[in-house]
């Protein structure tokens, strides 16, 4: 009886730090594309802007949006378009992936 308790409460507390793990958080930052990933396409000349040249990468050059956020980049995943967002600080809410630095995304929102 004891050693079916301790099991009962072991995996309780597994499925508890799961759980956790998984929550929604939020993340600022502006979206760019994984070749220029701080966002700054001077060097690129893919178009006259950053959101132009972030563009341009995604169609252009198979690149991927991402979420920088001045230290750190992350790769974003969800149906969201994000096109309308190259350039833009934004607001990002969803699963971060620790160890792909990938966020499952749930919304995103422009913040300037």
């Amino acid at each position: 009886m004891k050693i079916a308790s301790g099991l009962l409460v072991a995996a309780l507390l597994v499925v508890a730090a799961l759980s956790a793990a998984a929550a929604p958080k939020t993340f600022t930052g502006i979206i760019s594309d994984d070749i220029c990933v701080r966002g700054d396409h001077s060097h690129m000349r893919m178009g006259p802007t950053d959101a132009e040249c972030a563009i341009a990468c995604v169609s252009a050059h198979d690149a991927a949006y991402v979420l920088y956020d001045g230290k750190n980049y992350y790769k974003l995943i969800g149906r969201q378009a994000l096109e309308k967002f190259a350039g833009h600080k934004v607001k990002v809410t969803g699963e971060l992936d620790e160890k792909t630095q990938t966020i499952r995304m749930d919304s995103i929102a422009s913040t300037d």
